[in-house]
C-alpha cells in the first residue's frame, strides 16, 4: 500500500488511521532517512491514542518513551543503538509483553528484526516524493488482513 503525504498534517493523520487498530503485541516500524517524518507519524499515532495534549517527544535521547494508553505504547529511537543485542537491554521485549511497539530506525536490529518481534507487524517506510512524502505500508502476521482498514483522512 502506498500513500502520498503531501504534508506534515497527512502524515500525522496516517499515524492516527494506524491508532485504532494497534493491538497488544504489535510493532509499528518507522523506516526512513533523517527528516522524512518519523517522529511525525509516531505522535499523530499516540495522541490518537492518548489525547492531543500529550507530550510526545521523539526519544532520540532518551531512546524509549512511554505511554499510558490502550494498548499501552513504547516509543523506541534505535538509532544510538551500536549492536542488535541491545534492545533486550532497553526492554523491547518487555515492552512487546505489555503493549506495542512504535519504532524509528528498525535497521538497528539487524538483518532480521522479526527475531526480535512478534508476528504482528506494520513497516512504513517514508521517502522523498517531490515536495511531500511517499509512505509504503507493508504488514506481516495480522497486519496483512489489518491493512485494509487504514484509510487516511488529512
Amino acid at each position: 500500500m502506498r500513500v502520498a503525504l503531501a504534508d506534515e498534517a497527512a502524515t500525522t493523520a496516517l499515524g492516527r488511521a494506524i491508532a485504532p487498530l494497534l493491538r497488544l503485541g504489535d510493532a509499528v516500524l518507522l523506516d526512513g532517512p533523517l527528516g522524512m517524518g518519523k517522529s511525525t507519524l509516531a505522535r499523530g499515532l499516540i495522541r490518537a491514542l492518548a489525547s492531543e495534549e500529550v507530550d510526545v517527544p521523539s526519544p532520540t535521547f532518551t531512546i524509549v518513551q512511554f505511554y499510558e494508553t490502550a494498548p499501552p505504547v513504547a516509543h523506541f529511537d534505535l538509532y544510538r543503538l551500536e549492536r542488535p543485542s541491545e534492545a533486550a537491554e532497553i526492554g523491547l521485549d518487555e515492552a512487546l509483553d505489555a503493549g506495542a511497539v512504535v519504532i524509528e530506525w528498525p535497521e538497528r536490529l539487524g538483518e532480521e528484526p522479526e527475531a526480535w518481534l512478534g508476528p504482528d507487524r506494520l513497516t512504513i517506510r517514508l521517502e522523498e516524493d517531490g515536495a511531500g512524502r511517499l509512505a509504503t505500508v507493508s504488514g506481516a502476521g495480522r497486519w496483512e488482513e489489518a491493512l485494509k482498514e487504514i484509510h487516511v483522512r488529512s
